[in-house]
């Protein structure tokens, strides 16, 4: 589970973009956008909840997954006229819009700049600005000098809660697989992005519908870190998971799901 599987790719702002559908041809897009060192199949636990009504559309960002690599370093900014590339190039005019981690930086700069493409945004897992700068400091330099091997299993216990770890070697597997295969010089184009974004204010700029969905137990981007996005983003509701680090999409699934589901149902419904 490296890389999607039935994904195509498409030519976006002069690179590839992998990109996978799945779910009705008639109906309303769901856009979901990936955490830094994941592709695509870090969504296979949700996809089946969503597909039944919605057309999922996932793809690897710039760097990532099936996805070119460019020369970094990359900006949130950049990352998100890329995903706007794909609709564009898809020729889809208005999307659903769920990412986490990275993935949310992306929704947030598509709620304040691309308000008409957007129906609704699910930020997940996700922060505004992320300091300090030392951390990616060190962490680029184990990338440099261990390759991605060097973080896989810091980053699997900022991920993920202890005791699931425990109970669930076999998803845990799965994802070990996922983050080795990321590719180092876009992993730290991307993390560059992260290291680099402010954008509170721009979240007053957000009009979009949205759900600021944050795990109990998440080191990367805390609660604290969503209750801002929350305070700032005009009308926006947020959902705090139980029993959930970083990746809540994995660790609880079905509240997961069902949080977003009900989000994202309830907009649909009004148009």
């Amino acid at each position: 589970m490296t890389q999607m599987q039935d994904k195509q790719t498409i030519q976006v702002n002069g690179f590839d973009v992998a990109y996978r559908f799945d779910g009705p041809k008639e109906g309303r897009v769901l856009l979901v956008a990936n955490s830094l060192m994941a592709n695509g199949s870090m969504w296979d636990w949700n996809v089946p909840a969503l597909a039944d009504r919605y057309r999922v559309l996932r793809y690897d960002k710039r760097g990532h997954g099936g996805s070119e690599v460019s020369p970094g370093p990359y900006s949130i900014a950049q990352l998100a006229d890329d995903a706007i590339g794909l609709l564009d190039a898809l020729g889809i005019e208005k999307v659903h819009f769920m990412g986490l981690s990275i993935g949310g930086m992306i929704g947030q700069q598509l709620g304040a700049r691309y308000p008409e493409r957007i129906y609704s945004l699910s930020l997940c897992n996700t922060a505004s600005e992320m300091p300090p700068r030392s951390l990616w400091k060190e962490r680029f330099e184990i990338a440099k000098t261990q390759g991605i091997a060097g973080l896989v299993d810091g980053t699997i216990k900022r991920w993920f809660t202890a005791p699931f770890i425990e109970r669930a070697p076999a998803e845990i597997e799965k994802v070990r697989q996922m983050i080795l295969g990321t590719n180092v010089d876009g992993y730290m184009a991307c993390g560059s992005a992260v290291r680099d974004m402010a954008q509170s204010t721009m979240l007053l700029k957000i009009k979009t519908p949205t759900l600021v969905l944050s795990g109990r137990y998440d080191p990367a981007c805390t609660v604290e870190q969503g209750i801002v996005l929350n305070r700032l983003i005009d009308g926006s509701k947020m959902v705090v998971l139980e029993d959930a680090a970083h990746l809540s999409n994995i660790e609880q699934p079905a509240a997961f799901n069902r949080a977003v589901r009900d989000f994202i149902d309830s907009i649909d419904n009004a148009l």
